[in-house]
């Protein structure tokens, strides 16, 4: 089925400017620029995200991504030694056992005891998984997201490298449920009022979980893309989500999707029909063009790394020329581009 250069790493390549990469957000989330690509015939014009409400029509279903991020970056020092030690937090394996990413890793042999924040919390290394993360049990008195809330940061992606003013930037208006290592960070550009505004014109919104992980900005490093291992991430759908969804459907209204992985929760979790029903587990769904959508008919999503699985996932949706020129002519009219940066409305 997927044959041809286009499955070539290679193929997913652009040229960006490092100065168009978006170290700060803007002052107003919604005042973003909006890039609106209309499939069908490959047109490209040039709002201001607020200007989404011109292309939502009554009966439409926005699905947005409910997840949290946690300040899972921590900074402590190994017991004994005082050496420095940093850590990301990766996922929950049980309680207050946790995988994480540490460096520098040499320093970090099972039994090494780490503390932070003055031993407000200390942690100790179990074990090292296979692919070299490190299993950890946290020591601590309270509750544990408040002390991460007091000691942690924010995981900024690792081409953002001003230091984030607040946190809440990092946070869509709408975050909920606590376990992202990254902000699903197409929901960035709403305001409380433009969400307001589009359930008034009759559109749906409908929230799903997605927990994204830190292997969202991991770069496809096999020639061929169908040799990347695709990462793993927690997901779960509510009944009530699962029929409004349904609901606009069947009433021939369009499921859009704010970001990649609201896109990647439906298509991972809709059977064959595009139908969906209360669920949740694990999806390390790759999708990438030749792939034929079941539920989704429109995607709102910021602009994304070259040769990333995310503009592999936008080429899936819209082609993959298309996209690679529309992403040309966002360099040539100066958008802002990555996580805090401009959006693009396809349809």
């Amino acid at each position: 089925m997927h044959k041809g250069k286009a499955m070539d790493v290679k193929a997913f390549y652009y040229d960006l400017p490092k100065e168009l990469i978006a170290q700060d957000p803007l002052e107003e989330r919604s005042a973003s620029r909006l890039m609106v690509l209309i499939r069908r015939t490959g047109e490209v014009t040039h709002k201001v995200f607020s200007d989404i409400l011109q292309y939502l029509n009554s009966g439409d279903c926005l699905v947005i991504n409910n997840t949290k991020v946690i300040p899972a970056r921590l900074f402590g020092v190994k017991e004994g030694t005082q050496g420095k030690i940093e850590l990301l937090l990766l996922k929950r394996l049980q309680d207050d056992v946790w995988e994480t990413l540490v460096k520098p890793g040499k320093k970090a042999k099972p039994g090494t005891k780490i503390v932070f924040g003055d031993g407000i919390l200390t942690g100790e290394i179990l074990e090292i998984t296979e692919d070299g993360n490190r299993k950890i049990r946290f020591f601590y008195e309270g509750i544990f997201e408040e002390i991460l809330d007091r000691l942690g940061q924010m995981p900024l992606p690792p081409y953002i490298t001003h230091q984030l003013k607040d946190k809440n930037r990092y946070q869509t208006v709408y975050a909920k449920f606590e376990g992202s290592a990254a902000a699903p960070t197409a929901g960035l550009h709403f305001t409380k009022e433009l969400l307001e505004q589009v359930q008034s014109m009759g559109v749906e919104i409908a929230e799903v979980t997605l927990h994204v992980g830190l292997g969202t900005f991991r770069p496809v490093k096999t020639e061929n893309i169908l040799d990347h291992h695709m990462h793993s991430e927690y997901y779960s759908i509510s009944q009530e989500a699962a029929e409004k969804i349904n609901r606009a459907k069947e009433n021939g209204g369009r499921i859009i999707a704010v970001g990649t992985t609201s896109t990647r929760t439906l298509e991972a979790a809709a059977d064959a029909d595009g139908r969906l029903q209360e669920k949740s587990g694990w999806t390390d769904i790759f999708i990438y063009p030749g792939y034929e959508f079941r539920v989704i008919d429109g995607l709102i999503t910021n602009f994304h790394l070259p040769e990333s699985t995310l503009v592999m996932l936008v080429s899936a949706f819209a082609g993959r020329e298309a996209v690679l020129r529309a992403y040309e002519t966002a360099v040539q009219e100066r958008y802002r581009f990555f996580s805090f940066g401009d959006a693009m409305l396809i349809l």
